[in-house]
């Protein structure tokens, strides 16, 4: 059986309420403290260009790790969810995260550097994916959307911190205090969660996993990829995603700073902007999904048009920099990509059963993170070989929207399909159901 429709409560549905929002609320913390780490190189990419001695393309390696360590993952962790429950792993990754952080901030290499950045994706990726199956073990099936989009706006949360603490930090305290004391986030959060977090309410526990072994993760990841919802959820996801995280992790301050000749403390208001922009696009996209399901294609592929007409006018605006009111336009569309790439759980979450959910959000997670991943490889590579010209290493962008775009036409009409047929059998499997 797979998830109900939006709006429908099966037999069983977990209940909600105070308690699960104070559960909850312990998991998005741990997310919101793994975003914190996560996003600090944005704000520090010159500084760590300057400590490390390094060029584009070997900072550009800091994200790119992350990111590839971060998506290798996913599916990994979705595997791990399912069979060992969210705590589990939420401790594993809080204490990951938290060494790669430290890590990080008293590296005396680049080599040391660089590993720290990989434990760091580490634990990372094992955080989102946990919430999300946090909160449906914890809500009403009909809340996924809203939950899902919450959860994300408190991760850009994070990301505000970075903008504006760590950044300000880097400046008044220096390097290595900054990152030392910013990694004592992770060992409050992994307290609180020894002490208070649990996976489900009492009454609600889970079907006795099957036998682990090789033959059961086969049969978990090809039944999950076999659902159109999946593939499309993860397309949507790769997608919408990675133009707003690219800026973000790791090339945007770069590009407003050397390409656009902004002082670093305007660029990070810009920067800050695309995270505030986010948190309250998040808010509308998670109500109209909730309400109009029909509307996450529509969300998913405008906020693509948009993000790709205001990246085009401003990296080929003709002058050397672009108006200021441009670049804020584009930072408030890129504040969009977050909770647009946030639609393709939307879509993976009902095409499949609760058994395999952790599964589907592996898969679903890696797209935005495999594309942003490559685009910053891209933009590294193509600034050193064109000697920092940023409209034409910030044009690669549109390659993997284009191909992106592509998958999305070609799997909607049978995910869709497939998913109305699941929610007349969930409706019949509701109403047979003895009280």
């Amino acid at each position: 059986m797979t998830s109900p429709a939006p709006g429908l409560a099966l037999p069983g549905d977990p209940p909600g309420g105070r308690r699960a929002v104070w559960i909850w609320g312990i998991g998005v913390a741990v997310y919101f403290v793994a975003i914190i780490f996560r996003t600090s190189l944005g704000v520090a990419g010159l500084d760590a260009a300057d400590r490390f001695d390094v060029n584009a393309s070997a900072l550009s390696t800091f994200s790119i790790l992350q990111l590839l360590v971060y998506a290798g993952m996913q599916i990994p962790v979705g595997l791990m969810v399912d069979r060992l429950g969210t705590k589990r792993v939420l401790v594993l990754g809080a204490v990951l995260f938290t060494l790669g952080q430290l890590g990080f901030a008293l590296s005396p290499s680049y080599g040391m550097a660089l590993a720290s950045r990989a434990l760091l994706g580490c634990g990372d990726a094992m955080t989102f994916i946990s919430v999300l199956r946090l909160g449906s073990r914890w809500f009403p099936a009909r809340r996924g959307p809203m939950i899902g989009q919450v959860a994300a706006l408190f991760g850009m949360a994070g990301n505000l911190v970075s903008t504006l603490v760590i950044a300000r930090a880097l400046h008044g305290y220096g390097w290595t205090t900054t990152f030392v004391g910013s990694s004592v986030a992770g060992v409050v959060v992994l307290v609180v969660m020894l002490l208070f977090l649990k996976d489900h309410p009492e009454g609600h526990e889970p079907p006795p996993a099957e036998h682990a072994g090789a033959a059961f993760v086969r049969k978990q990841i090809a039944a999950a990829w076999r659902e159109p919802g999946t593939r499309l959820g993860m397309w949507v996801h790769f997608t919408t995603q990675f133009p707003g995280m690219v800026f973000l992790l790791l090339w945007g301050m770069p590009f407003l700073v050397e390409a656009q000749g902004l002082s670093r403390g305007t660029a990070g208001e810009l920067l800050t902007l695309v995270v505030l922009s986010n948190m309250m696009v998040g808010l509308v996209y998670g109500q109209i999904i909730a309400r109009h399901h029909a509307a996450r294609a529509p969300l998913a592929l405008g906020t693509v048009a948009v993000t790709a007409l205001l990246w085009a006018t401003t990296i080929f605006y003709p002058g050397d920099h672009a108006p200021t009111g441009l670049l804020v336009t584009l930072c408030v569309v890129l504040g969009a990509c977050g909770p647009a790439s946030m639609i393709g759980f939307d879509f993976g979450r009902p095409a499949n059963p609760p058994e395999r959910q952790g599964t589907a959000s592996g898969i679903v997670n890696m797209g935005g993170f495999v594309a942003s991943m490559t685009t910053l490889f891209a933009i590294g590579v193509l600034l050193d070989a064109t000697g920092d010209n940023y409209r034409v290493a910030f044009a690669s962008v549109f390659v993997l929207e284009a191909i992106g775009v592509t998958q999305i036409l070609r799997l909607h009409s049978r995910a869709t399909a497939r998913e109305r047929d699941h929610h007349v059998v969930s409706r019949v499997e509701a109403v047979h159901v003895p009280a």
